[in-house]
């Protein structure tokens, strides 16, 4: 089942995203409009108009990233 949700990130927060993305095993897309960036990595996110809201796309269950998700998508 792939799950995709919108987050809203401030440059502060990239890091942490990252660090909590990459601690999955499993794929994890964000991307606005035709964009689309591994959210492993932190150059592809600072990549991305950070003004907007970004749709993450994933196929997988992590805890700790939910959590993440949760926070940035009170943002939005």
């Amino acid at each position: 089942m792939r799950t995709q949700r919108d987050i809203r990130l401030r440059a502060s927060e990239v890091k942490g995203f990252v660090e909590a993305a990459s601690k999955c095993n499993f794929d994890i897309d964000i991307f606005y409009n035709r964009y689309v960036v591994d959210a492993k990595s932190i150059l592809g996110v600072y990549g991305l108009d950070l003004t907007k809201t970004l749709t993450v796309r994933y196929n997988g269950y992590d805890q700790d990233f939910e959590e993440c998700l949760k926070r940035l998508a009170a943002a939005c």
